[in-house]
């Protein structure tokens, strides 16, 4: 009887965090979308203009397009607006469920050194997330391991798919650690003196040398193996993952906030001779002379959030965007990874920036086209010209705007299912208020 029981609870867990959507099919024949105001991001607003895609691909853009195959189905959108689709820069989308259920928590391993870790495996696509966030306009995902020193490699995922292979856009886009804290902690609940900081960072650091000295000796010692037959050599699948970032193919997500975080995160990068890009970034406009001499973008998560010191300015975070704008340091906007269900709310970290100042046409940059490069995927998403997948969203108004809808999305030229479970239990308890003769 028990055996039994476990087993129907684990039936009823697993029922209720897997999506009821059906991933799309692929596109089967052109599609041309007519008298829609087009945002491309890369380039000026085309009204009342026209798309052509056809097996997922952009074919035409423009103000009108006649040149189109005879079974192109043609769809007038009556004055809708057509944007690229939103990236989520940085998330733990579908690598969590229920952050109170440890058995739906796949974004961290046990243990501080883990450069091996794939997150695009440990996908869930079923997730009940993902439609809800969907219904946004947040159509792709990168998808980050946390926790630990070395957390392991990321992945761009698009939000559709059947498996986590036919999900992944583009893995591994880079290794994350997590950078040590450089100051001491006084808080109610502990403390953590100068010289226990001090110590713990030397030690931390001493590591992440030893890691970076080993993966080289790694290297060495393959290449010597493969000019003599390969047969002496042992792979380490950890070590393995280390060498795209030795010959500077892929970066470093350095998960940073403070500036001495940010500023040693820089120097050390420097050292090592590898790509870095800043994740969290709270002081990154602190530091904006480094990033922009060395050419490193930033990741600024949660722009609402609360002031990080007692003695700053409310508004802090909500300006930080504008400052690294102003700076002239690349930069995205995206939510924490703290959570994965908070990312349908994406859009509107970046409108709070406007609300502070920062341009409109650069916060719709900074989930788009800013995100994709920063990313490495702007030659297949981030805004919309011929030649780019054909991922993007059909709304009523600006996607930055809370009360815009988003009424259909592509991806990949995929027409995809718009229910959610936020839309099946409005529609659901709107029935019973129908019921009771509280709504007609």
């Amino acid at each position: 009887m028990r055996k039994l029981t476990i087993k129907l609870v684990f039936s009823l867990t697993t029922f209720t965090i897997a999506s009821d959507q059906i991933p799309a099919p692929p596109q089967k024949n052109p599609i041309l979308l007519v008298n829609a105001d087009i945002y491309p991001v890369s380039s000026r607003k085309i009204n009342k203009g026209a798309i052509l895609f056809d097996k997922g691909i952009i074919k035409a853009i423009g103000r009108r397009i006649t040149n189109f195959p005879g079974n192109t189905q043609t769809i007038d959108l009556k004055g809708k607006r057509i944007y690229p689709g939103i990236i989520a820069a940085s998330s733990i989308m579908g690598l969590t469920e229920i952050g109170a259920v440890s058995v739906t928590r796949d974004f961290s391993e046990r243990g501080e050194i883990n450069p091996n870790v794939r997150a695009e495996v440990a996908y869930h696509p079923d997730s009940e997330i993902i439609p809800v966030t969907r219904s946004n306009g947040v159509l792709i995902a990168h998808s980050c391991p946390t926790g630990g020193l070395i957390s392991g490699s990321s992945a761009i995922m698009m939000l559709d798919g059947w498996t986590w292979e036919t999900a992944t856009l583009k893995a591994p886009v880079g290794i994350h650690i997590n950078w040590p804290d450089m100051g001491g902690t006084y808080s109610r609940y502990y403390k953590i003196t100068e010289e226990e900081a001090k110590e713990h960072r030397e030690k931390i650091l001493y590591q992440l040398d030893n890691v970076f000295e080993e993966s080289r000796r790694y290297l060495l010692a393959k290449a010597a193996s493969l000019q003599s037959g390969g047969t002496l050599f042992d792979t380490d699948l950890r070590w393995e993952s280390m060498l795209p970032v030795l010959r500077r193919e892929i970066p470093i997500f350095m998960h940073a906030n403070e500036i001495r975080q940010i500023q040693s995160a820089i120097e050390w990068g420097n050292r090592q001779n590898i790509k870095i890009i800043i994740v969290g970034g709270y002081d990154a406009w602190r530091a904006s002379d480094l990033l922009k001499k060395y050419e490193i973008p930033v990741i600024y998560e949660t722009v609402n959030s609360l002031p990080k010191r007692r003695w700053e300015d409310f508004d802090t975070p909500f300006t930080g965007p504008l400052k690294l704008y102003e700076a002239g340091v690349e930069f995205a906007i995206s939510m924490a990874t703290g959570g994965a269900s908070n990312h349908r709310n994406t859009p509107y970290e970046a409108s709070k920036a406007v609300a502070y100042g920062l341009p409109k046409d650069e916060a719709l940059k900074s989930l788009t086209l800013n995100a994709a490069k920063i990313l490495g995927i702007s030659d297949q998403v981030g805004s919309l010209e011929k030649g780019k997948d054909a991922t993007l969203i059909i709304s009523d108004g600006d996607p930055l705007e809370i009360t815009t809808q988003i009424e259909q999305v592509y991806i990949q030229g995929k027409k995809i299912d718009m229910g959610d479970r936020h839309k099946s239990l409005y529609e659901k308890y709107k029935e019973k208020y129908r019921q009771n003769n509280i709504l007609k």
